[in-house]
């Protein structure tokens, strides 16, 4: 999980890097031929641009350092953590519910995959299999029964026995 985290960052990053780099002085040279740049809208969006390739640039390089400083050998080996696959039971509505806890950046509900920081994330954090607890979500507090956890450390366990 943490490695494709990683891969996908760096091919963001790369497509990111050739933009700033190659695409948008190009894009902002052009339209500085056009003349006065004041009334210029290729330029102001090639400039706007460009603050939000390198904003994003910036964020994408600082999550790779967080990833970076994750050890596995330190987290938890039976709570709920990054990584970790877990199935629970909304205790108000009775449905059963399975997803990865995954970092901030990488949401795919459809994929089943919950952020850390969300507030189910957040709630569920260092819960145990067979934990209940109580997450605040922004349409009131629900209740939630771990039924089920695999953390990253079990994961890659099972990964070199099998």
């Amino acid at each position: 999980m943490k490695a494709r985290l990683i891969k996908r960052f760096e091919d963001e990053i790369a497509v990111l890097d050739r933009e700033l780099t190659h695409e948008l002085p190009k894009e902002i040279q052009r339209a500085r031929e056009h003349g006065d740049l004041r009334e210029n809208s290729e330029y102001k969006a090639a400039k706007e641009r460009q603050g939000v390739v390198q904003a994003r640039l910036n964020h994408l390089t600082k999550r790779m350092a967080e990833l970076g400083k994750i050890d596995v050998k330190q987290m938890p080996y039976d709570r709920v953590g990054f990584g970790s696959r877990v199935k629970i039971r909304d205790l108000d509505l009775g449905e059963d519910f399975d997803f990865t806890i995954v970092a901030g950046d990488f949401i795919d509900l459809d994929a089943g995959h919950v952020s850390l920081a969300s507030p189910i994330g957040r709630g569920l954090l260092g819960a145990a299999a067979g934990q209940e607890v109580s997450v605040q979500l922004p349409v009131g507090p629900r209740r939630y029964k771990i039924l089920d956890l695999v953390t990253l450390p079990q994961q890659l366990e099972a990964g070199a026995e099998g």
